[in-house]
């Protein structure tokens, strides 16, 4: 799951006042009131002490102008700062708060249609055959090649558009077909789909599909062939059998009536699935599995058995980027042996089986699956691997390099505030010792790995790392006069005042060692979770 910081953090003035993004204008003036008197340059007399003081009171009287002004807050909470400096110029042309309003409602059509253009989506797969046997016999290494194209328009939030195309060469034959396919949202349990297509399989016909209940679903469809006017007609229902399995049932019926009975079932590491399908004079029956070593590689095994076919395919493959997947497959049956090449590159696919031998000869089967496996792991060994680990090597260092100023910048600035809210701080955790309050012992702020760690350790003392910092002192200085901390929902923690970033781009998480009432307490929390304490179960 992404955290939630990857996305625009439009919260970082509301920590800096430490409030929720839903506080009212009173509860803002009142906290204003409260961080200025503790700002306030005129309270400290040491020349760099000022100069501090000056520094934060500006941040303190930025986030108040910005929230105290409900045009201002209304373009903040929506855009952030980059609405306020860049997207939207406040002034007489945007003086009242309904032309604010009526821009904010153009800005967001805006980003509507941007959302819309996203939705036009392009796939397609190049299916090339090559034979070794032809090759040998001086016909060609092409026996032939086919190729499909499919765009995918979304007109708006209901309707969609699908035009697709295919072409063939097999020897020397060919053929091809057009299909428009055009799909109505009815509502939010119900589609309908019209389909056209002319050339080899030229016919026309209609879809619809309902939700039945929150664990099943029909579709049932007809088409009409415009070559002969015959119909046919498919009924398919899917059930959910758990939270990883769901089944189906397919009844078809026409110039090849059949029957089919399948099932999936997928999870983070396993995909299963099989199928069995009785015809007018024909049976199939399938078999899947595929197996997740880790993100990046997988290994695949699939059965085929039917009145026409016998084969076993193993094979594996590699995510090679974010967008981008190779698979190698070794496939062996009564046609023969064969290898299968296939890379995956966003919507578009390039599959190319290679046809090897006619002859199930069990030496050269062996020798076909053992060669070019063993050749993977060798090159895998001796050569990806330190390939890949050079270049995420050069990634981290680009991306240290990259955010290292914006680190140390942020770093200085948290420790200029800290050096301000020592003292009272100070006096604020005397007063709680006193009485038996809230006093935070530590509290560290950073990476969540580093710091998820220590769930499973009673050592809490970390080694130095950049990824950790301590944020005691804010978190003291924080603390009521009642004996009370909280920190807001949906609030990033990095912005408030005493805390940065250590680690941009990882997740963050917060952990607190607090004393109470004579009592050892320990929490963990999120970087946008509320945390209020003291609380009963947090007691060690």
């Amino acid at each position: 799951m992404e955290e939630q910081s990857e996305a625009p953090d439009n919260r970082e003035l509301y920590a800096l006042l430490n409030l929720s993004p839903e506080a009212s204008d009173e509860e803002i003036r009142r906290a204003y009131r409260q961080w200025a008197q503790v700002y306030h340059p005129d309270k400290y007399q040491a020349p760099h002490m000022k100069d501090i003081a000056t520094e934060n009171f500006q941040r303190i009287c930025e986030a108040y102008e910005i929230l105290s002004d409900p045009n201002k807050r209304q373009i903040y909470d929506i855009y952030g700062m980059e609405g306020l400096t860049s997207g939207l110029e406040l002034g007489p042309r945007l003086n009242k708060a309904e032309e604010i309003k009526a821009e904010l409602e153009r800005l967001k059509r805006m980003k509507e249609r941007e959302k819309m253009e996203a939705h036009f989506r392009s796939s397609g797969t190049i299916l090339a055959n090559l034979s070794l046997p032809h090759c040998i016999n001086g016909v060609g290494l092409f026996r032939g090649m086919a190729m499909t194209s499919e765009i995918q328009s979304q007109l708006s939030k209901r309707n969609a558009v699908t035009l697709g195309g295919n072409l063939g060469v097999n020897g020397n034959e060919g053929h091809g077909a057009a299909t428009a396919l055009f799909s109505h949202q009815l509502s939010e349990v119900s589609s309908l789909e019209f389909v056209a297509s002319v050339g080899l399989r030229a016919l026309i016909g209609v879809q619809t599909s309902r939700n039945l209940s929150s664990h099943s679903a029909a579709t049932m469809s007809i088409e009409m062939s415009l070559r002969d006017g015959s119909l046919n007609l498919s009924n398919l229902w899917t059930r959910q059998l758990s939270e990883t399995a769901r089944g189906h049932i397919q009844l078809t019926l026409g110039s090849q009536s059949s029957i089919a009975v399948g099932w999936q079932k997928k999870d983070e590491r396993r995909l299963a699935s099989g199928e069995v399908k009785f015809g007018t004079g024909s049976f199939h029956t399938s078999v899947n599995y595929t197996h997740r070593f880790s993100p990046k590689s997988h290994g695949c095994i699939a059965g085929r058995v039917g009145s026409s076919s016998l084969e076993i395919e193993v094979g594996g493959g590699r995510k090679l980027s974010k967008f981008s997947t190779v698979r190698w497959l070794y496939i062996i049956g009564i046609q023969g042996i064969s290898w299968k090449l296939e890379l995956y590159r966003g919507g578009q696919r390039l599959i190319i089986p290679i046809l090897l031998t006619r002859h199930l000869n069990p030496v050269f089967a062996t020798g076909a699956f053992v060669v070019p496996a063993s050749l993977y792991f060798v090159l895998k060994k001796f050569l990806i691997k330190p390939y890949y680990l050079r270049r995420n090597k050069q990634k981290a260092l680009e991306k240290e390099e990259k955010t290292s100023a914006q680190v140390q910048e942020a770093r200085a600035a948290a420790e200029k505030a800290q050096k301000l809210q020592q003292n009272v701080a100070q006096r604020k955790k005397n007063r709680q010792l006193e009485t038996g309050g809230l006093v935070i012992m530590k509290a560290l702020y950073g990476n969540q790995k580093i710091l998820g760690n220590l769930k499973s350790s009673s050592e809490t003392n970390l080694e130095s790392t950049s990824e950790v910092i301590d944020v005691t002192i804010p978190l003291n200085f924080l603390v009521s006069d009642s004996g009370r901390l909280k920190l807001h929902d949906g609030v990033k923690k990095s912005g408030i005042m005493g805390f940065y970033d250590p680690c941009p781009g990882e997740p963050k998480q917060l952990y607190v060692e607090y004393a109470y009432a004579g009592n050892q307490h320990k929490v963990w929390v999120g970087d946008h979770e509320e945390l209020q304490i003291p609380q009963g179960g947090h007691m060690i």
